[in-house]
């Protein structure tokens, strides 16, 4: 195209959007709605018809487009750069768009359109991320679209007490000539990261009694609890069928605990719990029970 053939839609004020004969639409990328605020902008939208953009189009059909600047005296500035826009089908806008937080981050979940791989051609869901007060756009994960209408994908990399506001996408690859064409965004869901959710409950707890020739104890341990925001441990005991008291006056650091203050021919049960560092605690573990036999 090296001259203005028959516009596609003209702009008062502005420029006439020109096109090659085959060319009827126009999709504008995200880079130019996010042009700086002192730029002049202006933008066309071709609304396209099921004749010229269906399922089956072949990969390999692209529309390209330019703008042409006129006076006003209708003299030409000549064409803008060209433009080369996929003519392949998108899939429109994930519906339902949802995100609740659990324990192991930010679930999001929508319902999809059931859509099936053309040769060359292939669809995607991307979520994207963007922290409150941030302008900064992260993906989070990608779906294959397919045959499955519901779609779940857990956000793990967050930081809890946080805000986040999350969109999706539907989006079209080509694989010869290389292109990537995305569609219409959901709108934002906005969610608080609130940490509300306890680490794991702790297992393997051992009680062994030490004693002979000293003072009597009671050497507690348990298999490490993983969580990463994990701050510590409560251990409990109980002697009979009285409630469990804490006997650690500080979160106890490591997997072990000696309880020195027991006495002779008493039993006693223990369990231990986990705390994370913003103070959640477990469930206790399974008890574990010893005696301490006469002196």
């Amino acid at each position: 195209m090296s001259a203005c053939g028959t516009p596609v839609g003209h702009l008062t004020g502005g420029a006439i959007l020109a096109a090659s004969p085959s060319t009827i639409r126009k999709q504008e990328k995200r880079s130019q709605k996010k042009s700086e605020e002192s730029r002049i902008t202006d933008s066309y939208t071709d609304v396209l018809g099921n004749q010229i953009v269906s399922a089956e189009a072949p990969a390999d059909r692209f529309a390209t487009y330019a703008v042409e600047p006129l006076n006003a005296n209708a003299r030409s500035a000549g064409l803008s750069n060209k433009v080369r826009v996929s003519l392949a089908r998108t899939l429109p806008s994930p519906q339902d768009f949802a995100a609740k937080v659990s324990a192991q981050g930010v679930v999001l979940t929508w319902i999809a359109e059931l859509s099936r791989n053309t040769e060359g051609i292939h669809y995607v869901y991307r979520v994207y991320r963007r922290t409150e007060g941030g302008k900064q756009q992260l993906q989070v994960g990608e779906l294959p679209a397919g045959e499955q209408q519901r779609m779940t994908l857990t956000d793990s990399n967050i930081e809890w007490e946080k805000t986040y506001s999350y969109h999706a996408e539907a989006v079209t690859i080509i694989d010869q000539p290389e292109a990537l064409v995305e569609g219409d965004d959901t709108a934002e869901v906005k969610v608080f990261a609130h940490d509300v959710f306890p680490p794991e409950v702790p297992a393997g707890l051992q009680a062994v009694f030490s004693g002979p020739g000293q003072t009597p104890f009671i050497d507690l341990i348990w298999a490490p609890v993983t969580d990463a925001d994990l701050a510590g441990y409560n251990v409990y005991r109980r002697e009979g069928n009285d409630a469990p008291v804490r006997v650690n006056a500080e979160l106890v650091k490591v997997p072990a605990y000696r309880d020195d203050k027991v006495r002779s021919e008493k039993t006693y049960s223990y369990s231990v719990s986990s705390v994370d560092v913003r103070g959640n605690e477990s469930a206790p573990s399974a008890e574990a029970t010893e005696s301490v036999p006469a002196k």
